[in-house]
């Protein structure tokens, strides 16, 4: 019989011989502080701007550097943040803001309306919310240094939904002459207003990046709830470690070393949940819902026979039993709306077949034209769920002569390589796999999946015009059923010209030392404020 490394460290781990494992912070740190808190997520930190870029982690360091005007409640209904008092006029065209006392920089100086202003407008480059603001938007501007306007061409019942959101990138505020460039060009000083100051001095890239407690931050006076109220910061350091191996991750865990694990292996659950001083606890319990997208710019997805024959050769219960092998973690899902929101529906779902369909992927792929062109599958490294399940892909694809080939790279390599649109033999790619809180996918506007507007959707540049004059009637619809009834609608011509591929939905435990508590229930985001250390 032989024993894989992975099932010795699994077994080594079962009986308490954690500490046998090199670690790659023993002898290099202190012994963790009782206000440090040391953690280790699912990527790492390459990319500091969250207007910049929907990536997870990237979103994460915003919510701790900078705060926004609204934020969403345990409830996801939107509250005040950083403003004090608004009010809309009579005709809904004028929204007036006030900023709340108490909001000062980093480096000391006091925010501003104008910072707000600047903030807005860049924001209004890069998400689909933002921009549907600017198309809207007769003029946003300063009145004083504490308040500003926005005027509205026409009424936007959704405007403050859109200030708080958390699907694709939330309009954080940052400095003016930060935010006075294109949503392009990135944002790298990393000085918000927020509970945490990015500490500069301590940063490691590649190794640690190192968050403080804002000592000037004034919290709202309302309780914490959600990403709302009063965020208050109950540790004096957050350290983010990367640590790309799994079992060294969890034998750190084991060890005391950190103290939360974003992604643990789901093999080792049982193992956690059988050591007395370690938890899993699900934070986000709307789950994700992982996504195949694909380059609909370069062959051979540019062709729609192409992209339904991916769509018809997915086993969405194959690819779950990769991503999450315990079944009550785990569900198929048909609608581009999630399994779990008020739009989800059942519309045009005749292609989802328990087993997948090889045979009429492979004659689509034949129809398409396919002559043997080389499809680059970007896979993630250090996100053992995209890796695998990348993997399982290439597999399942040559299994009916498609021509896949794996590029494997960490998060941030393919983050940087999914903007190229170009063909695969100058650097470009063919498909990678990403996901989204399912939660997010109730919002069309936002989310950055179901845009479909060629260049301006999100990466595979999905292009259907007929689709997206549909998604620009979302925000004006006034009722529930209209609304469900044009989600239904959207569906339909989605699954048609096939925007992207759904490959499941996971809802994932993050481990914990039992020694950390106080961490926030919330979808898409992990917050610092609020937990604490025994």
């Amino acid at each position: 019989m032989t024993i894989s490394r992975r099932e010795l460290i699994i077994t080594g781990l079962a009986a308490g011989t954690a500490l046998s494992i090199p670690s790659v912070l023993r002898g290099q740190t202190a012994p963790t502080e009782a206000r440090t808190v040391r953690m280790v997520t699912t990527d790492f930190l390459t990319i500091f701007d969250p207007i910049f870029t929907t990536t997870g982690i990237t979103q994460n360091h915003g919510l701790a550097l900078y705060d926004t005007l609204f934020s969403l409640d345990s409830k996801l209904m939107p509250q005040p943040q950083m403003v004090g008092k608004w009010g809309v006029s009579d005709d809904k065209k004028t929204y007036t803001f006030e900023l709340r006392d108490g909001l000062g920089w980093h480096d000391g100086t006091p925010v501003t309306a104008a910072d707000c202003v600047a903030s807005i407008r860049r924001w209004g480059q890069a998400d689909g919310g933002g921009q549907l603001l600017m198309e809207r938007a007769q003029d946003i501007s300063k009145k004083d240094d504490k308040s500003f306007t926005i005027v509205l061409k026409q009424p936007l019942g959704l405007l403050i939904d859109l200030l708080a959101t958390i699907a694709g990138t939330s309009p954080f505020i940052m400095r003016e002459k930060d935010a006075d460039r294109p949503a392009t060009e990135q944002v790298t000083t990393n000085i918000g207003s927020g509970p945490f100051k990015f500490n500069h001095a301590l940063a490691k890239p590649g190794a640690s990046f190192t968050y403080d407690r804002n000592e000037q931050y004034v919290p709202r006076s309302e309780a914490s709830d959600g990403f709302a109220g009063g965020k208050i910061v109950k540790v004096d350091r957050v350290i983010w470690d990367n640590i790309a191996d799994e079992q060294t991750a969890l034998a750190a865990l084991q060890a005391g070393e950190i103290d939360f694990l974003e992604a643990p292996p789901a093999d080792v659950y049982s193992v956690i949940e059988s050591d007395p001083d370690l938890a899993l606890q699900v934070l986000d319990k709307t789950g994700n819902d992982m996504c195949l997208r694909m380059n609909h710019l370069q062959k051979p997805f540019d062709n729609v026979k192409a992209r339904q024959a991916m769509l018809h050769l997915v086993d969405q219960e194959a690819f779950l039993r990769v991503m999450a092998p315990d079944a009550k973690y785990g569900h198929t899902v048909t609608s581009i709306f999630g399994n779990d929101t008020l739009y989800t529906n059942d519309e045009n779902t005749g292609w989802f077949k328990k087993g997948g369909d090889p045979d009429k992927a492979k004659q689509l792929f034949k129809e398409a034209g396919y002559a043997g062109e080389k499809v680059v599958i970007l896979q993630p490294t250090d996100w053992a769920p995209g890796s695998n399940t990348s993997q399982l892909l290439a597999a399942e694809m040559r299994k009916i002569g498609v021509n896949a080939e794996l590029a494997p790279s960490d998060w941030g390599g393919l983050v940087a390589r999914r903007a190229n649109k170009g063909p695969t033999e100058s650097g470009g790619w063919s498909i990678f796999i990403t996901s989204d809180s399912d939660y997010a996918l109730s919002d069309p506007i936002a989310a950055p999946f179901l845009r479909a507007g060629g260049d301006e959707a999100w990466f595979g540049w999905p292009r259907n015009d007929e689709y997206e004059a549909l998604r620009a009637k979302w925000p004006d619809v006034e009722t529930l059923e209209e609304r469900k009834a044009l989600a239904r609608e959207m569906q339909r011509i989605w699954w048609d010209f096939v925007g992207d591929i759904r490959l499941g939905q996971t809802v994932l435990p993050n481990a914990r030392r039992k020694t950390l508590t106080g961490l926030i229930e919330m979808p898409q985001r992990v917050a610092m404020w609020n937990m604490q250390k025994a």
